[in-house]
């Protein structure tokens, strides 16, 4: 069973018919000042409040993972091209 969204859907599209800078521009205006600007600065607000240092987890050598078939191209081959060795273990562990 379809939903019946073409009233929604068209009243927007309608809006854009009508002369350039009508009541759809003063509507998206309004939305973007009420709604999107105070929700990113929300967001801001709190992904800066919970930044901090976390701890890493502890190494846990499972075998599925880091499996190396054949050396990297670049290196010494054991690591990644984008290597941060406080965040990425090799497959023996963290080199910090």
């Amino acid at each position: 069973m379809a939903l019946p969204l073409g009233s929604w859907s068209r009243g927007l599209a309608t809006a854009a018919k009508e002369a350039h800078g009508g009541a759809g521009a003063r509507t998206w205006r309004l939305l973007s000042f009420t709604l999107a600007i105070p929700s990113v600065a929300i967001c801001t607000l709190n992904s800066w409040l919970h930044s901090g240092h976390h701890q890493r987890p502890d190494f846990v050598p499972y075998h599925h993972l880091r499996i190396r078939t054949k050396p990297f191209s670049w290196g010494d081959g054991n690591h990644t091209l984008f290597h941060n060795p406080r965040v990425n273990p090799l497959p023996t562990g963290y080199e910090r």
